[in-house]
């Protein structure tokens, strides 16, 4: 059953929370590094997991804790491991688990440095790399006709808003015998639930609309029990990706508010996406709410809500496009989205300018593709700002 809005609201300001014995109003910080035991004897119990002490900081922290649980009830997961970064949480939930002579299928509509990954790092380790097309239900059935460990995708993608279809593809996945990985930063799991969906684990980049304020680093891998505790957890001890305690505590605030400020940018998102949709400077727009999207349908059937993020591309070339980002004078120029502030890139340039010219080509980016990432401000501002900025390419 859907979870109702007073339902994810109550989770997103209560959920996870543990009291000490001060009983405080707002979560505990518990900044410590290591923690004490009444004996050798409960020490070494802790340490083969006899008992549910924390040993130290690598390891779990209560302040931690709390944010992993909040998170994971909102998912409607069995578990989570917060990270330290958004890539710490790619690159872990991969490496937990392959090893020489696995295989991983992907699409190749990918952020620059999973894709970097992908096509560098992993194939260094002797795992097989297959990057498709992953709007292509045919492309997925052929690839997954081979035994594979591990099927990885974004939906929608960075920075040009493709979808996989998650039901359909999970489905596919599993037939292979491979564990579904999705990243979810994007559509939020406010508004995709991919566990709900088929996929086995969700993986997030806190550092976006989970702060949503621009302030911290941090991310988030989500599954079920047996995989975060038996697979993920032990990887993730000995590795060092955990998040800090005091990211975790002010990440746990920010959820408070995640679903008041993801609406409102959702709600400005849209209108401006019509705008550019009409707009005589503006190729065209990519933003999976407008129904000339390829994959309206898909994303109506799979996303209770479109997201914040808008790409599209000016009838011009790069010079053309920098002119019109230069020209904005509310919206910042920044890689960074998911937050409160708007903000745009270049991705030609800047989030995807580790790919080759071919591999930009092959994903259809192009040098006079913008991203938007829409936040608080109004409306009515941020479509008048980038308004002027187009102006000037008329």
């Amino acid at each position: 059953m859907k979870k109702t809005d007073s339902d994810i609201a109550t989770k997103l300001v209560r959920g996870g929370l543990v009291r000490s014995a001060n009983q405080e109003t707002s979560e505990a910080l518990y900044m410590t590094s290591g923690f004490v035991y009444e004996s050798a004897e409960q020490a070494a119990a802790a340490f083969r997991e006899e008992t549910d002490n924390f040993v130290y900081a690598r390891y779990g922290n209560p302040t931690v804790s709390m944010f992993e649980d909040r998170l994971a009830l909102l998912e409607g997961a069995e578990a989570c491991k917060a990270t330290g970064t958004g890539m710490a949480a790619v690159f872990a939930v991969m490496a937990c688990q392959l090893e020489s002579g696995d295989r991983i299928v992907a699409s190749r509509a990918l952020f620059g440095a999973c894709y970097v990954i992908l096509t560098q790092t992993l194939p260094k380790w002797g795992i097989d790399v297959e990057l498709i097309d992953g709007t292509d239900p045919e492309a997925w059935a052929t690839a997954l006709q081979t035994p594979t460990k591990m099927v990885f995708f974004e939906s929608p993608s960075n920075p040009l808003l493709e979808l996989v279809d998650v039901a359909a593809v999970s489905e596919m996945a599993h037939a292979a015998g491979a564990m579904v990985v999705v990243d979810n930063v994007f559509a939020t799991a406010l508004h995709q639930r991919p566990l709900e969906l088929g996929a086995d684990a969700v993986i997030y980049s806190a550092t976006k609309h989970i702060d949503g304020q621009g302030r911290l680093m941090g991310g988030a891998v989500l599954g079920d029990q047996a995989f975060i505790k038996d697979v993920f957890t032990p990887f993730y001890r000995q590795t060092g990706a955990a998040i800090s305690a005091f990211n975790a505590w002010v990440m746990l605030k920010s959820l408070e508010t995640l679903s008041l400020r993801v609406e409102a940018q959702c709600a400005s998102a849209a209108r401006i996406a019509t705008m550019l949709a009409g707009h005589k400077a503006v190729k065209n727009v990519r933003y999976p709410g407008l129904s000339s999207h390829p994959q309206y349908d898909l994303a109506c059937k799979q996303m209770s809500g479109f997201g914040s993020i808008i790409a599209f591309e000016i009838d011009g070339d790069e010079a053309a496009a920098y002119r019109a980002l230069n020209q904005l004078s509310l919206i910042d120029i920044s890689n960074n989205l998911g937050d409160s502030k708007s903000l745009a890139c270049h991705p030609y340039t800047t989030t995807h300018s580790s790919l080759s010219i071919e591999e930009l080509a092959l994903l259809g980016i192009s040098r006079s593709h913008i991203r938007l990432s829409i936040g608080l401000e109004s409306g009515n501002d941020l479509i008048n700002d980038i308004e002027q900025a187009l102006s000037i390419l008329r």
